[in-house]
């Protein structure tokens, strides 16, 4: 058997052990995941911070987060996070020393992503200009002292920023995360679902993992079923 005819018949096997009405709502859910965005956090360091950036990202559909640590481990705090995390795939570049913002720059880009850093620049424009059509995206934040690097704002394909009417310069980092994707979120669905949805590989595989999630003693069962195999 093919291994993904083997997770068919696993997936298959497991929703025997969650309710109709949480199987329809992993579906229902599974439907508006995207990797047509995504977010790249680079070095941040405050955990009530990374954790709100990730129920942010959940709660708006973003199922890939990139994680660069080159001096700040990322911590989650989970009195905020409430377990969001497990429905993302976190990826994490954190090898000793530098180069961690370009290797996740450079495979990024080679996924077909345009970096865009939401910082201030001249070459910047504004949220509401921001064209979602023009190809995938990947939303590079720094972190809450320093904000993006020098490195990555001379990787970065194209700068972005939140305009400001008060006399504060910057928003929290959670905080205009919530407003990008709030933004950007709601523009994606005006283009083709073709574009920005799931395709049927990914939807399997992410929903192997939930699942795995949602049913008690899933590795027990998962044993079990291999062995009738």
């Amino acid at each position: 058997m093919s291994e993904a005819k083997s997770d068919e018949a696993l997936i298959a096997y497991l929703k025997q052990f969650v309710t109709t009405r949480r199987w329809e709502r992993i579906i229902s859910i599974l439907e508006e995941r995207t990797r047509y965005i995504t977010v790249v956090l680079e070095d941040i360091y405050q955990p009530h911070n990374a954790s709100a950036v990730l129920r942010s990202c959940e709660g708006f559909g973003i199922q890939d987060v990139h994680v660069i640590e080159n001096r700040n481990r990322f911590t989650i705090s989970s009195g905020v996070a409430l377990g969001t995390s497990g429905w993302l795939d976190i990826h994490r570049y954190r090898e000793e020393g530098a180069g961690n913002t370009l290797k996740a720059v450079h495979e990024l880009k080679a996924k077909g992503y345009r970096i865009v850093a939401t910082s201030p620049h001249a070459q910047d424009i504004n949220l509401e200009d921001f064209d979602i059509s023009a190809g995938k995206s990947a939303f590079l934040f720094g972190n809450e002292l320093e904000g993006v690097s020098q490195e990555a704002m001379a990787l970065a394909d194209e700068f972005m920023k939140i305009p400001m009417r008060g006399f504060v310069e910057s928003f929290n980092i959670s905080v205009s995360c919530a407003i990008v994707l709030h933004h950007l979120s709601w523009k994606l669905r005006e283009l083709d679902p073709a574009l920005w949805k799931l395709n049927e590989e990914e939807k399997s595989q992410i929903l192997l993992t939930w699942l795995r999630k949602s049913v008690k003693s899933a590795d027990s069962l998962e044993e079990h079923f291999r062995q009738q195999q």
